[in-house]
């Protein structure tokens, strides 16, 4: 079976995690053509734990050379991303799904054109409950996420707000909105609440709770979903990426699996 070219958009933990698995036990499905970063230290840094080293490529070049592209960047390039992708006639895997949100009109692109566009369920579970519920009515999705200070340093509501979470000393509300305003206050953080809002009910009705406390060490996400087909509750307790505190492993291993998804269906087509 020929293998699939892969090139990686953003050398962070996510992107850094998906090289290694594709260069390693991935390396029989996937050729590893590409990396991409901002950065080009750390692309050279990345390719010094991987068995065979990747070209360091601009993102124009990455995307005409490979099969499948892997956003891996910022919510503020993952649409520029999927375009790009869609013109190329290049599948994509989107992990910054934030990026997404007011620019649903490119999934509708990507179909039409008929690039396959992979999002992942990311750090959470009972997104295929969503949409089961969505084919009747559902009447709210609302996400609490629990997470440590570290995982929630940087983010532009806590800069606009003024709030130091060095002053947090026991369990703390910093936000309550909709997953439209939470991606802008919050848009490394939450990128759960966009994967529900495509798969549900809209980021202007999915509802957002962001809760923080120095005696947290895991990043939790409950998510309650209520229509007419019942009342929906999943809580997933997620252990930080040991590189970045505000992605958890699992979201990292969920992209992995995707992959191997895509590869399975490759096999069965062939």
């Amino acid at each position: 079976m020929k293998k699939l070219r892969i090139g990686i958009i953003g050398c962070g933990a996510i992107g850094s995690r998906i090289a290694i698995e594709c260069s390693d036990r991935l390396s029989g499905i996937f050729d590893l053509a590409g990396l991409c970063d901002v950065d080009d230290d750390k692309i050279a840094a990345l390719n010094v734990s991987l068995k065979k080293k990747a070209r360091a490529l601009r993102l124009d070049e990455l995307i005409k050379e490979v099969d499948i592209v892997v956003e891996a960047s910022s919510a503020m390039a993952s649409a520029d991303i999927l375009e790009r992708c869609i013109k190329n006639n290049r599948d994509c895997l989107i992990m910054s799904v934030g990026g997404l949100l007011g620019n649903e009109s490119l999934l509708s692109d990507a179909e039409a054109a008929g690039v396959k566009v992979y999002i992942p369920s990311g750090a959470v579970c009972g997104i295929d409950a969503l949409k089961g519920a969505s084919v009747g009515k559902v009447e709210s999705v609302t996400l609490t996420t629990r997470k440590p200070p570290r995982g929630l340093e940087g983010a532009p509501y806590l800069v606009r707000n003024n709030i130091d979470l060095k002053l947090i000393n026991s369990e703390t509300t910093l936000f309550e909105g909709s997953a439209e305003e939470a991606i802008r206050g919050f848009p490394a953080n939450v990128n759960v609440s966009a994967v529900l809002s495509l798969a549900g009910i809209g980021a202007k009705n999915t509802r957002v709770r962001i809760v923080t406390s120095p005696a947290y060490t895991k990043n939790v996400h409950e998510v309650e979903i209520v229509g007419d087909s019942g009342r929906i509750t999943t809580k997933t307790e997620n252990i930080p990426s040991k590189d970045n505190p505000k992605t958890s492993a699992l979201a990292i291993c969920s992209a992995i699996a995707t992959l191997e998804g895509i590869a399975r269906s490759v096999r069965i087509g062939t």
